[in-house]
């Protein structure tokens, strides 16, 4: 619970961890006027609708109504206990929370943390019989011999399960853990005949980290005979391999600065490109590219560079990858490798430098790779599949928004096959109708989202929501307005909700806090209240305010508790004169009840 940490430890972890900083290191960021703004990482989105504000150290989502502060983000997107988000946060800054601090029960089961805790002890027991035992000079020496450094073992933590059926079940039962949790997380294997054995016994390990940098799971590669080739941890609730990425702990801050991912499909690839200087290299883990990994590495990055394998197979599996990628909105690009090469074996023959400037940096974009894709499927010296060639490649043209590239490609096409560009522009005009069509309507869909509702919402409101709005705005920057608004109206908004946001602000300029909504809505405990303190801090307010406008915010807010109060007022009279039998008095007073409301209606 927040009590459990001093208040000066909270504001202290809070004011040293940039919230553009941490979110930075799950969406990506774009800077428009003073805010950022990504793709909300909490719902599913194609136009940003999320919103972070450096000044303020608060973020809130147009789309979702999701907001707070760098502890609530946290707390949201790593599922943590407000203790969790708090102690994560300390470790990213280099404070330590107080020893008598403890933490009350975790987001993780009691099973799932001492998962964690098995994978911690074997990551470290593996790697130490690699470096430094005769038991593990086998798996060194493999490693060695496919060129990767004693440097990059201990970064990425690679490591040698010996080739004994209970070491690993023996070491871990003399820790305590119990043999049926191991099992379930896939560390022992139940054999027929309910014996228990190890599972990677005779491997090499590759750690599976999440993108914390925990060990979750294991690859293990065996360097003897026998199969598997590749062998994986079986899926669990902390491990699920379709929304994990290799390397992402050590890759995303290198992915940030380059803008670019590198995506590969093999755990020495990522290795040997890593140590090659391609820092920004992240793996599938044994799988083909899912969509939740495809939305994953949009948050980070617009633009992906796929490195498969050379051969056929990479090719089909890179042409898969780079449309679902494409369907995330990403730019693709493909690296291309000669003679079938893979990426590890391309870096041992020719080098880190030729990997860097030949591979990587010389990447063609996705239509280069598409034309050459589509082409394997026709013979082009049929007459026939020369057209159906040249149409697939101009309705793939026709979906490019850029012009210049477009004319670019239809140039290429023209010399290839000695066609002019205009008839082939005149041909793609077709499709290029139909896609303008549909892009039209789904742009038409989108502006009735959640994102532009919010806006047009923002404009139809009555005169007096605006006035507290606005109102409340300036109170939660400038403590000498809250005074003066204090003094003048008290808490007699006319919104409830405004009501209890105005006397929660006053308690706490009371206790001397300074202005910062930040550490203000830490002080409220309902969530709905917050989500509207956030949403009314995103408003636009002016630097320099005058006293005359807020006297007419205040004098907006009075007009309207007053002409409500004289309603209230006039249908008790009314009431009265109906038990009186005065009809007349009634209608005076009806005819005087509805002018008043029909003013309201018009200064609405």
């Amino acid at each position: 619970m927040p009590n459990q940490i001093p208040e000066e430890t909270i504001e202290e972890v809070r004011k040293a961890n940039d919230i553009v900083d941490v979110i930075g290191e799950y969406v990506q960021l774009k800077k428009q006027g003073k805010n950022y703004f990504g793709l909300c990482p909490f719902h599913g989105e194609k136009t940003p609708s999320f919103s972070v504000t450096q000044e303020k150290q608060i973020f809130h989502c147009f789309g979702c109504g999701k907001g707070g502060n760098v502890v609530t983000f946290i707390m949201e997107m790593e599922k943590f206990s407000f203790f969790e988000a708090m102690e994560h946060l300390a470790s990213r800054s280099g404070i330590t929370l107080p020893e008598t601090v403890k933490a009350e029960g975790g987001s993780l089961s009691e099973e799932n943390q001492s998962i964690l805790t098995a994978y911690e002890w074997l990551t470290k027991l593996y790697h130490h019989l690699l470096r430094f035992t005769k038991d593990g000079k086998e798996g060194f020496n493999y490693f060695k011999q496919r060129g990767i450094s004693e440097e990059t073992i201990d970064l990425f933590q690679l490591g040698f399960a010996p080739n004994d059926t209970s070491f690993t079940a023996e070491f871990l039962k003399k820790k305590g853990f119990h043999e049926q949790v191991l099992v379930k997380a896939g560390l022992l294997s139940l054999q027929n005949d309910n014996n228990i054995t190890d599972r990677f016994r005779g491997r090499v390990m590759f750690p599976i980290r999440n993108h914390l940098g925990k060990t979750i799971a294991f690859g293990g590669r065996i360097i003897s005979n026998g199969e598997p080739k590749y062998l994986n941890s079986s899926e669990s609730e902390l491990f699920q391999k379709g929304k994990l990425l290799y390397n992402f702990d050590l890759a995303k801050k290198h992915i940030r600065n380059a803008g670019e991912a590198v995506l590969f499909e093999g755990y020495m690839d990522v290795i040997s490109a890593f140590q090659a200087g391609v820092k920004n290299a992240i793996a599938t883990l044994g799988t083909s590219l899912t969509l939740n990994q495809a939305k994953l590495l949009k948050r980070y990055v617009d633009t992906v560079t796929i490195c498969y394998d050379g051969d056929n197979a990479g090719i089909e599996a890179t042409f898969k990858a780079s449309s679902i990628l494409k369907e995330t909105g990403c730019k693709v690009k493909v690296a291309r490798l000669k003679d079938g090469m893979d990426p590890d074996d391309y870096i041992n023959a020719y080098g880190t430098e030729s990997f860097q400037n030949d591979v990587i940096k010389a990447s063609e974009t996705y239509i280069s790779f598409y034309m050459r894709y589509i082409k394997r499927s026709y013979n082009l010296s049929l007459e026939d599949d020369r057209f159906n060639y040249i149409d697939t490649i101009l309705k793939e043209l026709a979906m490019i928004d850029n012009s210049i590239e477009r004319e670019y490609y239809l140039g290429e096409l023209s010399k290839e096959f000695d066609i002019s560009v205009d008839s082939l522009k005149e041909e793609m005009r077709f499709y290029r109708k139909d896609k303008v069509q549909n892009k039209d309507k789904s742009e038409g869909n989108r502006y009735t989202n959640n994102t532009n509702n919010h806006y047009q919402t923002k404009k139809l409101l009555p005169a007096f929501l605006n006035a507290e709005k606005q109102l409340i705005a300036y109170m939660l920057k400038d403590r000498a307005i809250t005074d003066k608004v204090q003094e003048e109206i008290g808490a007699a908004f006319n919104i409830d909700a405004h009501k209890i946001i105005a006397t929660h602000l006053y308690a706490f300029y009371e206790e001397d806090h300074p202005a910062d909504v930040s550490n203000f809505i830490e002080k409220l405990t309902d969530q709905d209240i917050k989500n509207l303190v956030i949403e009314i801090a995103m408003i636009h307010t002016d630097e320099n305010i005058s006293d005359k406008e807020i006297n007419d915010y205040l004098r907006i807010i009075r007009a309207e508790t007053n002409d409500i109060a004289t309603i209230k007022t006039l249908k008790q009279e009314q009431k009265l004169a109906e038990q009186q039998q005065d009809s007349v008095k009634s209608l005076e007073i009806g005819m005087r009840i509805i002018a008043i409301q029909k003013q309201l209606k018009n200064s609405k």
